[in-house]
């Protein structure tokens, strides 16, 4: 890496989510975010139920215990054959119902995230990552990272794994097992078999469908993954998580805790180092090149269209030197963007028309380099025979733009606005800024119905854990003339004061109300809501969808409980 290269890990720990910024000289390079209004189940290992056997897609749907179920096509599914069913496999002979049947157990692993209406993709090939190797407990190969080129580096690694493993098990060795010792790396393959085994016992003791190994969180993956010897330093705005860095490196990289850094200053951790503005960047259909010219996204249900212009830059020299100059600075660009934006799947390229084939190997050459960054699987197809440039890249969750943002309801799904869960985690980000500013017990919010509904919970919980992290009583209108992302302060001051002004209902009142769902903890009760406000039905479990008269019995902050008449 170049001596004069910064390069920081930046990590806020907020209410109800977690965000960590890799920056190279002060640029947003890749970012990750984990929400617990969105969950991530990529690469947890289920205990699951086969539920249908479908022949003729050579798939089966297997039972995890989510609300979708998971996809299982037959060539995940070879780990698991011996020896005369591999031989079958393998001549095409054999087909997935020979092997799988309805109600069966099976150990999967989940590959990619459920997308849109599909469910999540699973396999039986098990691999569990730690800092220096992956485990693959079912394969006994040694594969080394492509990144690794040197060939004498490869044999020492090789000669190193295969002592380690004697041959019972499999792995893949990371780069960053290079510059380390053979007790480090010793250290590694122990806690993996550890993991494994711990696994194993509980698939034993289980009954499907049931989680069995959860990936590790945001936090240890990116200081696992990220931090080495070339980050300048780590930032995070939690002192709890801030000791729990400390600790993890106790135990694979003690020489690297003087990196961590606790930020204790009042301004947000990513307002400082400007990565608030960055990130409404990449929401843009439009990037903007520093030369002046721009790279323009299209995302459809089958691709990803990316189309380079001059723009405003016209070069000082030709036309065939200003094309190739974007096609350049663009080819970086755009593969920042793919990591930054999540873009997975096929990806269609329209660089600008190079004349020269110089110019056109280079801008390849060039994009394939900025590729290798990409920790996600990355494929470069080529030219075209009309010019575009085709690749893929393995999408194993949804996008950024598709995890903060969702179809417009306003606009017909013509444009995107952001998601409820987004907007609630804006809305507590700038309570909490604005806390530390003024001196005040309560405050009381008009918000989009469905935003107040994230915010409070199914039966208040979460406004209740985010009072207690706060300190404060957070009062709650919703308002459905509001648009999602809008959101107003009524007021603030102290709890006597607001408490008047907040509840939309008052005991003896009669409503005619729609039953939404059933209560979480209480199926024999109903849910309802006025204007984001809970109103906990008795026993209108059974009328979910329906309309019903109700009278308010009793009134409290966040719900009233109701009487059906």
């Amino acid at each position: 890496m170049d001596s004069a290269m910064s390069r920081q890990i930046i990590i806020n720990s907020g209410i109800r989510e977690k965000r960590a910024a890799i920056l190279v000289n002060n640029s947003l390079e890749d970012m990750f975010f984990e929400q617990d209004t969105y969950e991530q189940i990529a690469n947890n290992i289920y205990q699951g139920r086969v539920k249908d056997v479908l022949p003729g897609m050579q798939a089966a749907f297997i039972d995890i215990g989510i609300e979708k179920n998971a996809f299982l096509h037959i060539n995940d599914l070879y780990f698991r054959l011996n020896n005369k069913q591999l031989e079958l496999w393998k001549e095409n002979k054999l087909g997935i119902q020979h092997v799988l049947q309805p109600g069966q157990e099976i150990m999967v692993q989940v590959i990619k995230e459920s997308i849109g209406q599909k469910g999540p993709k699973v396999t039986c090939k098990i691999s569990i990552p730690g800092r220096y190797f992956v485990l693959l407990p079912l394969e006994k190969r040694i594969a080394i990272s492509r990144k690794v080129v040197d060939a004498e580096q490869r044999n020492k690694l090789r000669k190193l794994a295969q002592g380690l493993t004697g041959g019972d098990y499999g792995v893949i060795i990371r780069t960053n097992a290079l510059e380390q010792g053979r007790e480090e790396l010793k250290y590694d393959y122990q806690y993996l078999l550890d993991r494994w085994e711990d696994l194993q016992k509980r698939y034993k003791k289980n009954r499907a469908p049931v989680l069995i190994y959860r990936h590790i969180g945001l936090i240890e993956q990116v200081v696992r993954d990220y931090l080495s010897p070339e980050v300048d330093k780590v930032v995070i705005d939690s002192k709890e998580d801030y000791q729990e860095i400390k600790v993890m490196l106790d135990h694979f990289a003690p020489h690297l805790k003087g990196k961590i850094q606790l930020y204790q200053k009042e301004k947000p951790l990513f307002t400082t180092y400007g990565i608030e503005k960055q990130l409404l960047k990449v929401l843009d259909h439009k990037v903007w090149l520093g030369s002046g010219g721009y790279i323009v996204f299209d995302k459809t249900e089958a691709l990803v269209a990316i189309d380079v212009n001059t723009g405003k830059y016209t070069g000082k020299k030709n036309l065939q030197e200003t094309v190739f100059k974007t096609n350049v600075e663009a080819a970086r660009e755009i593969a920042r963007q793919l990591r930054l934006r999540n873009i997975g799947g096929i990806i269609v390229i329209d660089f600008i028309d190079m004349t020269l084939k110089a110019h056109q190997d280079q801008v390849l050459k060039i994009f394939n380099q900025e590729l290798a960054k990409d920790k996600t699987k990355t494929a470069l197809l080529g030219l075209t025979k009309l010019g575009l440039v085709e690749m893929t890249r393995k999408k194993v969750r949804e996008g950024f733009g598709e995890l903060i943002q969702k179809e417009c309801p306003y606009c017909g799904g013509t444009g995107r606005v952001m998601s409820e869960g987004t907007m609630a985690l804006k809305v507590i980000r700038e309570i909490n800024e604005l806390s530390t500013k003024e001196k005040f017990s309560a405050i009381l919010l008009d918000l989009h119905p469905r935003v107040a509904s994230v915010l409070i919970g199914s039966g208040g919980e979460k406004l209740k854990e985010l009072e207690e992290e706060l300190g404060l009583d957070i009062y709650i209108s919703g308002n459905d003339e509001l648009h999602i992302e809008e959101y107003r302060i009524i007021n603030k001051g102290t709890k006597e004061e607001l408490s008047k002004l907040s509840l939309p209902v008052r005991e003896d009142e009669e409503y005619q109300l729609l039953v939404e769902e059933q209560q979480y903890n209480n199926p024999e009760d109903g849910l309802a809501r006025i204007k984001g406000y809970i109103i906990l039905i008795k026993d209108g479990g059974n009328q979910v969808g329906e309309e019903v008269r109700i009278k308010i019995i009793s009134v409290s902050r966040t719900f009233a409980r109701a009487l059906k008449l």
